[in-house]
């Protein structure tokens, strides 16, 4: 890559940070584990109904070797959709601490 090319990118990078950062850091107020370990309980919930309805639905069919219903699946895609769609919520949480998105509270705190 051109030397140009990296500086463009780089201050481009530095661009984002800041726009998040501006965006981001005002609506959250400084974040501590106690108030991140709400969000990965509910995150752990979700994958939880998630398995134990797919675990209750291989059991059921075990025997006949039969598949789910239409219903049944599409009551598995709702589950596994917002298991997901947590786990990926939970994750730009991740992201936006290690960017410096948002502010963290001293541990001692």
């Amino acid at each position: 890559m051109n030397p140009d090319t990296t500086r463009l990118l780089m201050e481009f990078d530095r661009l984002l940070r800041e726009a998040n950062r501006a965006a981001i850091n005002p609506i959250l107020e400084e974040l501590s584990i106690d108030q991140l370990k709400p969000l990965a309980e509910m995150v752990a919930r979700a994958r939880a109904v998630y398995l134990k309805h797919l675990h209750d639905l291989a059991l059921k069919y075990q025997a006949d070797a039969g598949l789910p219903s239409d219903a049944e699946m599409t009551a598995l895609a709702l589950l596994r959709s917002r298991f997901m769609d947590l786990v990926e919520g939970s994750k730009s949480f991740e992201t936006a601490i290690q960017r410096g998105y948002l502010d963290v509270a001293a541990r001692n705190k």
